[in-house]
């Protein structure tokens, strides 16, 4: 029996409250410190995002243990924050302090130049690295390295694996997620490490570091970014923060798992007519699946998902800005054909969000949003084409909600509970995946085939 109410009438005010509960047993398990940022010098900006360097101020950042900017050694240069080659400009850091956050940006460097993005700092030490993770910037030739002192590592502990570093000189895009000690490392598009601070694994690999000298390090619950200065040149631009709301902390726990590695198709299997063939249709580049769109079928996970909250972003070609249709299924079993059995959250442009019930799945829709087997969304919330969308699909019990960039737009209650694959369908049109990652919850069966 579902754990929610039967009915939804489509009064949007239930709509929400169902929400909140089903983020409220998401919550449950998982206690997480709390914590919110004072508001940048930068000002804020669109979904919690805050500036801390746009290319024209330097206002959010200060010296390491200094009131102020260096007046040598950094500057500002064609859009980019800049350290200078023995300038002597030494480490700066953001103005306020930030426990749970997700933290963007490019940077470039010159092969050989050597710096860092710490955080966590504070500043009772004589250097920043004596309390604060690094995540590793080198202008590294080998632009696969899995080293734990290459790009993308968390500096002497953690190697970066599977990434792809542009060449040297070339911009690189980083992100770094930190959440509740749970900590992600990106690399163009590509998580390259996860490491969970104080956990048993990551206090041996400090006990056999240097790092084990230095009291404070790791310790720090809230602290400043911290950009360095290793004396050599090295440039930033497009710098970004997000601290992450209580009701998403949930997103970064351990329980939750990419589906896409970002760099390849392990884990996934492809369904397409007329014995099309995965690599001709599914692609990988830059974190990135891109769908040709032809011939109809689906690529779907090798594993079965029953419980679930699924995230995942989709595009249509930037280039073309061809709009089309597609869809996200779910709970699919039996035979695979172009259409199975399973609910579809919709893709089709201008229709993001409608639930259609294929192959006669038991679900129950709002009758007066409802015709045939397609259940119209309550409000369209899709960004302009060419742009990233995101969904957000909980799948819990009987009862299942889309989110269209953060708003419900759909309800369904009564589905019948079955373990089946994710599935991305190619249906006509270019379309283009990324950050795909799910948070399974009890009462999945983990060996299902959804077959």
């Amino acid at each position: 029996m579902s754990r929610f109410t039967k009915s939804f009438s489509g009064n949007f005010a239930m709509v929400v409250g169902v929400i909140a509960l089903l983020v409220a047993l998401l919550l449950a398990p998982l206690p997480m410190d709390a914590g919110q940022p004072e508001v940048s010098p930068m000002g804020d900006s669109q979904d919690g995002w805050v500036s801390l360097f746009d290319g024209t101020s330097h206002a959010s950042w200060r010296g390491y243990r200094k009131d102020t900017f260096p007046d040598q050694g950094w500057k500002m240069d064609d859009g980019w924050l800049h350290v200078i080659a023995g300038g002597g400009g030494g480490d700066i850091v953001t103005m306020d302090q930030y426990d749970d956050f997700e933290l963007e940006l490019e940077w470039k460097a010159k092969a050989g130049s050597n710096s860092g993005i710490m955080y966590l700092a504070n500043e009772n030490n004589g250097a920043s690295y004596f309390s604060a993770p690094e995540y590793q910037i080198y202008g590294d030739d080998d632009l696969t390295s899995s080293s734990n002192t290459s790009s993308g590592g968390l500096y002497a502990l953690y190697s970066p694996m599977n990434k792809k570093l542009n060449a040297v000189g070339e911009v690189n895009h980083a992100r770094i997620v930190h959440c509740a000690g749970n900590v992600e490392h990106w690399v163009n598009g590509v998580m390259v490490l996860r490491a969970k601070i104080g956990s048993v694994d990551w206090n041996r690999r400090v006990a056999a570091s240097k790092f084990n000298a230095w009291a404070d390090f790791g310790t720090v619950k809230k602290g400043h970014i911290v950009l360095q200065d290793h004396g050599n040149d090295v440039w930033f631009r497009s710098i970004k923060i997000r601290e992450i709301p209580a009701s998403q902390r949930w997103r970064f726990s351990s329980e939750s798992v990419q589906l896409f590695n970002g760099y390849n198709m392990d884990g996934w299997s492809a369904y397409l007519n007329n014995d099309g063939k995965m690599d001709k249709v599914w692609s990988v580049a830059d974190g990135i699946i891109s769908c040709v769109g032809k011939p109809a079928g689906y690529i779907y996970t090798d594993r079965a998902y029953q419980n679930f909250v699924l995230e995942v972003d989709w595009r249509w070609d930037p280039v073309t800005k061809k709009s089309g249709n597609s869809g996200v299924l779910f709970r699919q079993v039996g035979e695979h054909k172009v259409w199975p059995k399973s609910i579809e959250a919709q893709l089709q442009s201008g229709s993001a969000g409608d639930f259609w019930c294929i192959g006669e799945f038991p679900m129950k829709t709002d009758p007066d949003r409802t015709r045939g087997r397609n259940t119209k969304h309550m409000e369209m919330n899709e960004n302009e084409v060419g742009q990233w969308n995101h969904y957000e699909i909980h799948c819990i019990g009987g009862d299942v909600a889309l989110m269209v960039n953060g708003k419900v737009v759909n309800t369904a209650s009564d589905c019948a509970e079955v373990p089946g694959p994710i599935c991305l369908q190619s249906e006509g049109t270019p379309i283009q995946f990324r950050n795909i990652r799910i948070h399974e919850l009890p009462g999945t069966t983990q060996n299902a085939t959804g077959q």
